[in-house]
């Protein structure tokens, strides 16, 4: 382990993360919002802790290799989320305590979306500001983190995306190629952003809110400026708009990737894709049984039915969280349909949080496979990705995953129920950070502020195994890992 690298590399990130108080730093004082000195310190102090980190090793060189990637991920989000919630504490407004400060930047940075503060609408511009650019920045640390970095580590079946990864497999090096990729990733991250706020500013929009609400949306983030979110705006064409830009930033940003380098073969590898059929065939689904139900039991016109429904699943489904409805209140099994598709998420890849599509696919595939074995006990059935056969291997680590996500969930949900939160809180809240979603149902529905602090510790733990894919944080505290 080369701790003295990991060090250095830590030290560098956040004097850069020092830099990102710049905008909104500008944003307070272009608003006179009294938050500027806040960000000015935050400035200071996380520049000065991350340039005592690196003064020390500057001149150290190694190769990272896998267990040094395993530990510097983790960091990476703990360490960020730490810093992040500087801001929140010395702002005057929201002047969040520290639990609270960590469990919103957490939040943003693992693009859960799930808040404590209330009266989002009086918050000074530059905290708002802050809140959907740290969702943003987290939004590409997971781009880059599943297309480049999980597949090298062998995280639960991201085997099957070696195509994508940058680097050598055979010396378990992580290579300068992932900065390659990582740019790649970055401009194309970028481009949607853009054309994300530039069609909600055409729509009606202000410019700052069209921007904070596209650094949101491709992140699949669901931190909002207002307290009622996309709904404020009470616009059918900002809705649309944000459905698509959703659905584009849950697919697999290795597809985007092909298509950014393959432009004539784009069109072809998209339709091609097992899990972007799997994936929209859900989409679709959840739309078929929710626009109906809504109009059949006459909570809405058919006209609202066709326009909430459809909004809200692809907001639920893609793990988004943005509402312009609360459907924890619709009728029959619809709260329940909608968050039981949050486990399975936006495609592996992607902005978006859950089991992830292709897994879902495959457990699907192996349990069919499995029948069939019963009615043909001696017959070689391999499990296909189109045509191509997936790998044993593969499917043992996605089956691992599944049961490690099973027990993960359940252990989460008897520790909340420990800290006196009724078995509905407890149950969505643990789905929604383990899924990064954001708004569950009963007493977290619309925010997280009046759960005790150790509950919020408890849902900060879930949602970094959720966005880490569980192995990640999990390998590290195993013992064999500390082994030289």
């Amino acid at each position: 382990m080369h701790f003295t690298v990991i060090a250095r590399v830590l030290g560098i990130l956040l004097m850069l993360f020092s830099l990102t108080m710049v905008p909104p730093m500008l944003v307070s004082m272009w608003y006179d919002d009294q938050a500027t000195q806040a960000f000015a310190m935050a400035l200071l102090i996380i520049f000065g802790i991350g340039f005592v980190s690196w003064l020390p090793v500057r001149r150290v060189r190694h190769d990272l290799r896998t267990r040094d990637g395993f530990l510097i991920t983790v960091l990476f989000w703990l360490v960020l989320s730490l810093t992040g919630s500087f801001p929140l504490m010395l702002a005057d407004n929201p002047g969040l305590s520290f639990t609270d400060a960590f469990f919103e930047s957490l939040s943003g940075w693992t693009t859960t979306g799930a808040t404590v503060i209330t009266g989002i609408d009086e918050l000074p511009k530059s905290i708002l500001w802050y809140r959907q650019q740290l969702q943003w920045l987290g939004g590409m640390g997971i781009i880059v983190l599943a297309v480049a970095i999980l597949p090298m580590l062998g995280i639960g079946g991201m085997q099957l995306f070696r195509a994508e990864t940058p680097g050598p497999i055979k010396d378990s090096k992580l290579t300068p190629r992932i900065a390659e990729t990582a740019k790649a990733l970055w401009n194309i991250y970028l481009m949607l952003t853009i054309a994300c706020a530039v069609s909600y500013w055409i729509a009606g929009m202000d410019a700052f809110d069209a921007i904070a609400h596209s650094f949101a949306t491709v992140a699949i983030g669901g931190f909002s400026t207002y307290d009622a979110s996309i709904g404020h705006f009470d616009s059918a064409a900002i809705e649309m708009i944000a459905v698509i830009f959703m659905l584009i930033s849950a697919l697999n940003f290795g597809l985007h990737f092909f298509a950014w380098h393959n432009k004539a073969q784009a069109l072809v590898h998209y339709v091609r894709d097992s899990e972007l059929k799997f994936f929209f065939f859900i989409i679709a689904g959840g739309i078929v049984l929710t626009v109906p139900a809504l109009y059949l039991t006459g909570t809405y016109g058919w006209q609202e039915s066709l326009r909430f429904g459809i909004f809200e699943v692809v907001s639920v489904a893609t793990t988004t969280g943005f509402g312009t409805a609360d459907f924890s209140v619709w009728p029959i099994f619809l709260p329940v349909l909608l968050f039981m598709m949050a486990f399975i998420g936006g495609c592996a890849g992607s902005t978006g949080g859950g089991m992830k599509a292709i897994r879902v696919l495959l457990i699907h595939k192996q349990g069919v496979r499995e029948i069939r074995r019963l009615i043909h006990p001696n017959a070689i059935i391999p499990v296909k990705l189109g045509n191509a056969p997936v790998s044993e291997r593969v499917l043992e680590a996605v089956w691992g995953f599944f049961a490690l996500y099973v027990i993960t969930y359940m252990v989460m949900m008897l520790a909340l129920l420990a800290t006196g939160l009724d078995h509905v809180t407890a149950f969505s809240a643990v789905g929604a950070c383990l899924n990064n979603l954001g708004p569950g149902l009963g007493d977290v529905a619309a925010h997280y502020g009046d759960i005790s602090d150790a509950a919020k510790w408890i849902l900060s733990l879930t949602m970094l195994l959720g966005r880490l894919e569980i192995f990640t944080l999990l390998v590290l505290i195993s013992p064999a890992f500390w082994r030289s």
